[in-house]
């Protein structure tokens, strides 16, 4: 079954509702494509195109995140509500992981059991960093906690935070630099700080091949106990109890490495619409049946991997 982890879907509504929550950016997500009506249907003809049975729909970056508690809540009821909804309408193509109110955390934890149980969503969505702050702060562990106590899935997209940087802010490097960025650093925090092996029963999806993880996986183990020594093992294994998305903009070198990295079964296709559309769409899916690639892990990645992840099937 051929499934796109990573797909994203915003209504104006939505959008607007953020807005007031103090978000600046959502001008990013407008138009682009990835809305309803008319849009939601050119989506499923570009899907159809490209063979992708399933979307799983995620509002990442823009989560209903915002120091206002009853904004965040309502935000973040809103979009799990509307994307229940879309679900239940197809449910032969989408399903969608929840957004969460935080920072607060007790507002998050129980906006995850209505949307994990009530809505019976496929899982949850965080961004790499939560209005700055990492997710291994100890003001995030009972999210964790009760993830793995779910067995949920947690899918990990980047907060376009230019990963706090100047560097990468001040010279237009977002999106071309920065996200990867944020990827590899989340990823190194969640393996240094324990989170895989803490809570093994939550099955974390990282964006974008992991970012930079597939060339740094040996520096990583060969200086991690006199950098990071509290790490509970090798951070290449660690690793490897994660998952990856396809994401990589069709550059079959990107995929390789993290192929040799991770392993094939550790990658579940991804394509970014509406960021990849068109062409570029059919060209997330269509490379990873690139010659360079062996023809029983490119099948792994593009129609087992992710509906063992999920349960669907």
């Amino acid at each position: 079954m051929r499934i796109d982890v990573h797909a994203h879907y915003w209504t104006e509504d939505y959008l607007d509702l953020l807005v007031a929550l103090g978000k600046t950016d959502t001008g990013t997500q407008r138009g682009m494509g990835a809305g309803g009506g008319e849009e939601l249907e050119a989506r499923l003809r570009l899907m159809d195109r490209a063979g992708v049975e399933t979307q799983v729909l995620s509002a990442s970056p823009q989560l209903p995140y915002g120091e206002d508690r009853d904004k965040a809540v309502a935000a973040a009821r809103f979009v799990n509500d509307q994307y229940a909804e879309l679900v239940a309408q197809r449910p032969d193509r989408f399903r969608a992981f929840a957004a969460l109110p935080l920072p607060h955390v007790d507002a998050a934890l129980e906006e995850a059991g209505r949307a994990l149980g009530d809505l019976r969503m496929a899982g949850v969505t965080m961004t790499t960093t939560v209005l700055g702050r990492a997710l291994v702060e100890p003001e995030f562990e009972p999210v964790f906690a009760e993830l793995d106590r779910r067995g949920a899935v947690l899918f990990l997209h980047p907060a376009g935070n230019n990963a706090c940087s100047p560097l990468i802010a001040d010279h237009h490097l977002t999106w071309m630099v920065g996200a990867p960025i944020e990827d590899t650093i989340s990823i190194m925090q969640l393996i240094t700080h324990g989170i895989p092996v803490r809570y093994p029963d939550i099955r974390i999806i990282n964006s974008h091949l992991g970012g930079a993880l597939p060339m740094l996986l040996q520096r990583a183990d060969n200086q991690y106990q006199w950098e990071a020594p509290e790490t509970p093992g090798l951070p290449s294994e660690i690793a490897r109890r994660m998952w990856y998305d396809t994401v990589g903009h069709g550059h079959v070198p990107a995929l390789r490495a993290a192929i040799d990295s991770f392993g094939a079964d550790r990658l579940l296709l991804g394509t970014d619409f509406p960021y990849e559309s068109g062409d570029v769409f059919v060209r997330a899916i269509d490379y990873i049946n690139d010659p360079k690639i062996d023809p029983a892990e490119a099948k792994a990645v593009l129609d087992q991997n992710a509906a063992g992840v999920l349960g669907i099937g």
